[in-house]
This record gives C-alpha cells, structure tokens and sequence, in this order.
C-alpha cells in the first residue's frame, strides 16, 4: 500500500511541476538563475554544445582528447566530454594515493566531519526540492537518458529523499558502534563501522543521478575517499550534481570525477589499487573486474528478472499496469525490468493481456513513454525476435516493430514494446533456454503459462537461471505462496509483490 501511495505522490508532484513549468510566467531559462549550473538542460545542442570536465585534487581539469556525444533523439552533436586516456590517469592515482587506509574520517579521526556531511545532505535536499532545482535535473536527464518526465522526476524526488534522511546527525548516527561483553573482567569487543580509505565507484547510464549519488553519499558519510566514474554517455548529469554538492559545502577535495572509456579505468584501478570498487553493470564487465581486483569489488550486474502470477486472479486492471510499467517503464532499460512473465493458467482466460498490450501501445515517443535503447540496437533486437519465432509454438502477442517517425540514430535502439509467448515446454528445452533467457536491456519480454501440476517445471526454470537479480509473486494463495518461498534465491531479491 505504501509502495501506491509513494508512486502517486511521485506522480503528482512530476505533474504539478511540468505544468507549473510550462503556465508560468517566470520562466528560469538562463544558466545563471541556478548558482551551480555550467549548463542549461532545453539549450544544449550542436550549436551550444554542453562541456563535461573532470575533477581531480579539487580541481576540475579539460583534457587533450573531447569525445562528442550525439543527441540519442536525433543525433545531432551536442556535448563534449574530456576523457582521460592512460597517459593521463597519474593524477588520480596520486589523489587516490594520499588517502590512508583509515579514511578521511572515522569514530577516532575528525568525528565532525560527520557533521559536516549531515549539513552538506541538509544543504542539498533543500536544493532538490526548489522546483527550478528539480526540474534542471529531471529535464537534463531527459537529454541523455530519454524517458517520460515522471520517470525523470522520479530519480530526483528519491535523491532528494536519500540526502534529507542523512540530514542532521543521521550521518553520526550511521556510523554507531557495539560493544560485546567480555568473558573476564577488562575484556570487551567493541565494532566499529571502518571506512576502507581509497575507493572507485562505477555506475552505468540508465539512472545518471540516483545510482551515483546515493553510491557516493554512502562512501563520503563514512570518511571513503572515492573516484567515481560514470558512463560517459550520461555523465553530464552527475557532473552537475558534483558541482551543486560543492556549492552545499562538499570539500572538492574529496571526491575525484573521471571520464574515460573502460579501458583506461581498468588501468586505474590496476594502477591505484582502491581498497574496495562498488560496480554496477554488465555481467561480462563484473567477472572481468572479480578477477582482476582478486575480489575487492561489490558487484550489481545484470538480471534476466521473472514474475510470477500465481493461481488466484484478483485486480486484473492493476496487475497489467504493474505488468506494463515493469517491462516498459524507461524503455526497458532497469536492471529491475521485467523480463518474463509466468501466468497461472487462471490468468491466461483473463482480460490481463489485452490489457497489457492497450497499456504498452499508448506509449510513444512524443512523451518518451517510450524512446531510445542506448546499448542495444533496433536490428539487434529485431534478430532477437526472429530467433524467438522460430521456437515451435511461439507466437508475437504484440510489438515487434521498428518505432516510427523518428530520427534516433541508428547506433541506438528504437522499438515498440515487444512481447513474445512462449511455451514453458519449450523453454525447458536446452536448445532453446540459453536463446530465451538472453537479457536484451529494452522493452522486450518473454510470457509463458503454466499448469496446476507445471508448477515445478516454473521453478526449475527459475532454478537453471544464473543471474536473476529482480524477482515478483503476485498471489495471496498461503500455500502457493509456500511452495515459491520456500525456493527463493534470497540472495538476489529486490522486492516481494503480493496483491
């Protein structure tokens, strides 16, 4: 219920504050209406491209090479990223390196700078929450990570939320400590919550200020010293933010902002050693980083994330919409994103999926409901789609098309919300499994049904899965509920969802 009201009121305040935007008739179209801003979100084009800088020592810094980014609405140049190549890590490895392995802070070292964070926290939630603030950042967001304004806003509102629950002495009171007694006189255990010094931090494009900026915090409120790098196709957004937690009273010299291309990060941190990297990405890039920090990472890759609908049909309106917004919601592209679908056989002489296809099928890209793939593109996933057609017994519920009347350039994706039935007996085949469960980080899902009595073929299904990071039940069936629990990788949940 909580979870309801949360999203209704995220809803809104995005709607009150693009209309507000619009009907005013003070509109704060210049840069410098906001004290931090180097740029203006609707005004960067190929004619004012927007320039994204590094930050290092305090300093932000150019450099030799600018990679030009294309608008991923209609390919037009529109910003500059100086990126360092591997001649030009020195610098960030010298920061990195002036950072003991007892942090910045810690229980026993410069306990007010937990204070400090908790005034810097206080600082820049109040800034979010200025409607001007808020509304720079959903709006450059939508620039280089397209989606609907309500989704946009919906990565502002929960920053903000983060930064004003570790306002105050929430930062002090997150680093508490325990004490155990002893078996003897004089003899205590105490725990104390230990920074690990020098850190990297690398965060992917689908969410360019919330992932980064809760990440960071974390680090920085408990005395880390972090190099954060964020994909450059989005990185303009946390450049800013950089620039406006400074502005809140961050000390520029404890956080190090690099642009580069993988290559030259991986030699970074080779070369820096960090003490711990927290990863958030590909599967394939997470391994690679296991071995080569020999274990000094926390990883959040990739998932190929189920739902199941269990026997009992009960709000079928709600359900696809649920259903919808998880497959299709930021174009698919969520490590959370829906992408296969179990329905009890009750559900399958529902009204569930027409419903779900009329929801998918009101998205457009006028609204960006739906817009740009940025790591997959169309002809990628319109062989996918063929591939899955050929599985005896498979058949396209919806989608599968090219978008229309756009100009996305081609090195992105651009499809209508796809899905495809296959049957759960064919899925199982080993021929077919590895084809099925490939992750396509887009709007595109796989729905199956099952049987009373296939409820095992469901779990094992679940089971040959290797990277499940999302997971739904959608029953309030005790016993059905029973049985799937009692299966659960806990290890990957997210969330629970029962109606």
């Amino acid at each position: 219920m909580h979870r309801i009201v949360l999203q209704r009121e995220i809803r809104s305040r995005a709607s009150h504050k693009a209309l507000s935007w619009f009907s005013s008739s003070n509109l704060f179209r210049s840069v410098h209406s906001l004290p931090f801003a180097t740029v203006e979100a609707e005004g960067i084009s190929g004619s004012q491209p927007a320039e994204v800088q590094n930050l290092v020592q305090g300093k932000w810094t150019g450099s030799a090479a600018w990679n030009t980014l294309v608008d991923p609405l209609n390919g037009e140049p529109f910003i500059k990223v100086a990126e360092v190549d591997g001649n030009g890590i020195q610098p960030f490895v010298e920061s990195l390196s002036k950072c003991p392995k007892h942090g910045l802070h810690n229980p026993f070292k410069s306990p007010e700078r937990y204070l400090l964070y908790g005034d810097i926290s206080a600082k820049a939630a109040h800034m979010l929450a200025l409607p001007k603030v808020s509304d720079f950042f959903t709006r450059l967001i939508q620039r280089v990570s397209p989606k609907s304004y309500q989704q946009a806003f919906g990565e502002v509102y929960v920053t903000q939320k983060f930064l004003e629950n570790f306002s105050g002495d929430q930062v002090r009171f997150l680093a508490r400590s325990f004490a155990v007694p002893g078996n003897h006189i004089g003899q205590q255990s105490h725990g104390y919550r230990w920074p690990y010094g020098p850190v990297a931090i690398i965060t992917p494009f689908n969410f360019p200020l919330e992932i980064p900026v809760l990440q960071l915090m974390g680090a920085l409120y408990m005395g880390n010293k972090p190099v954060l790098k964020v994909d450059s196709k989005v990185s303009i957004v946390m450049e800013q933010m950089m620039r406006l937690l400074h502005y809140c009273g961050l000390p520029a010299e404890d956080v190090d902002f690099i642009n580069s291309d993988g290559k030259t990060m991986n030699k970074l941190l080779m070369e820096a050693n960090p003490r711990m990297t927290l990863f958030t990405g590909s599967s394939r890039i997470a391994e690679k980083l296991a071995v080569d920090l020999k274990g000094r990472v926390k990883l959040e890759d990739a998932g190929f994330d189920w739902k199941i609908l269990g026997p009992d049909v009960e709000e079928v309106d709600y359900v696809a919409w649920v259903c919808d917004q998880d497959a299709y919601a930021c174009s698919g592209q969520k490590c959370s994103a829906q992408s296969i679908l179990f329905m009890h056989e009750n559900w399958s002489t529902s009204s569930l999926i027409s419903k779900i296809k009329d929801l998918a099928e009101r998205r457009k890209l006028a609204d960006l409901t739906v817009g740009p793939v940025l790591t997959v593109t169309t002809e990628a996933m319109l062989e996918h789609k063929k591939k899955l057609l050929q599985i005896s017994g498979s058949k396209l519920l919806f989608g599968g098309e090219p978008l229309e009347n756009h100009s996305i350039p081609a090195i992105y994706g651009a499809i209508k919300p796809t899905a495809i039935y296959i049957p759960l007996e064919e899925i199982l085949k080993p021929a077919n499994y590895e084809l099925v469960t490939k992750e396509i980080f887009g709007p595109f899902q796989i729905i199956t049904d099952y049987k009373k009595d296939q409820l095992p073929m469901v779990l094992d299904a679940l089971e040959r899965m290797h990277a499940h990071l999302t997971a739904a039940v959608v029953s309030n069936d005790p016993i059905f509920l029973q049985v799937r629990l009692s299966t659960w990788d806990f290890i990957n949940l997210y969330f629970f969802s029962a109606l």
